[in-house]
């Protein structure tokens, strides 16, 4: 079995394409995360940052997705 390795940005293409079908503005991220800007939502989406374990699990629970259906695996 090969170690497993995130890739970034198609995890942050995920969470775009998930956001969008829940109908979330990327401000109602920010509010639901409680940050002062909207810059780590955009990080996460561009594949810059990924979510913190705690934000993944949050953002899965607020997507009703599990957290393995956000990240996607280098290939």
């Amino acid at each position: 079995m090969s170690y497993p390795v995130i890739d970034p940005v198609a995890t942050g293409n995920r969470i775009n394409v998930l956001r969008q079908s829940k109908g979330y503005s990327v401000v109602e991220l920010q509010d639901y995360f409680g940050f002062a800007t909207t810059n780590a939502i955009y990080k996460w989406m561009r594949g810059d940052t990924l979510p913190s374990l705690d934000n993944m699990f949050a953002l899965s629970l607020l997507l009703e997705v599990p957290v393995n259906d956000i990240i996607v695996m280098a290939s």
